[in-house]
């Protein structure tokens, strides 16, 4: 049985610790990526992408130690999404007038950045929540139970085509299904579970 994590408000709290690598491995794993693909959809590429989001998790060691839940200040990911925005605006700044692609067209672009990086921040943060928590429940279930939910919920087979499929009931391939999906929404609102969000 896998260790329940923590609520993301007793994982910042762990980071503001300044001593656990467990909590910066789990804080990486979830936040990570979503750094990376805000900052290629700005126009960085891959490997500045990725130094991109080494700095923004540097940064955030340096200062989390000061951040503190204040719904008049924001919630964490805003916090967090300013950072990352401010090191994507740095980085954008220093590419040559020549190397950025669209010249001129792109450095204007940059004025867009503020209206926009909300959007693509949390859009990638959902996204990335979903994968987590389907990676954290996964070895909860029988690989029967989770094939049922996976051909139907992500892959987009019809229940009675995979009833076919696995000789299961259509009742059971249903059954499966909603188990699942029950469990992903606990686990993500496990990693919502913080105040910070009102």
């Amino acid at each position: 049985m896998p260790l329940t994590p923590d609520t993301r408000l007793s994982l910042i709290r762990r980071l503001q610790s300044g001593n656990d690598a467990d909590a910066w491995t789990e804080f990486s794993d979830i936040y990570r990526l979503v750094i990376v693909k805000m900052a290629l959809s700005k126009g960085l590429q891959a490997a500045d992408a990725e130094d991109l989001a080494q700095k923004v998790l540097f940064s955030v060691s340096k200062h989390i130690a000061g951040w503190k839940p204040d719904p008049k200040r924001g919630r964490f990911r805003t916090w967090l999404q300013t950072i990352a925005r401010n090191a994507t605006l740095n980085a954008l700044s220093r590419i040559p007038q020549d190397a950025a692609p669209g010249g001129t067209t792109a450095m204007r672009s940059l004025s867009d950045l503020p209206q926009t990086d909300a959007h693509v921040f949390d859009l990638e943060w959902k996204r990335e929540a979903l994968s987590w928590a389907t990676g954290q429940v996964r070895s909860e279930f029988e690989p029967a139970t989770w094939d049922a939910f996976w051909l139907t919920a992500v892959e987009g087979h019809s229940p009675k085509a995979v009833s076919a499929q696995t000789g299961k009931s259509l009742g059971a391939i249903y059954i499966a299904r909603t188990r699942v999906m029950k469990r992903i929404r606990a686990k993500v609102d496990e990693l919502l579970a913080t105040g910070e969000e009102s």
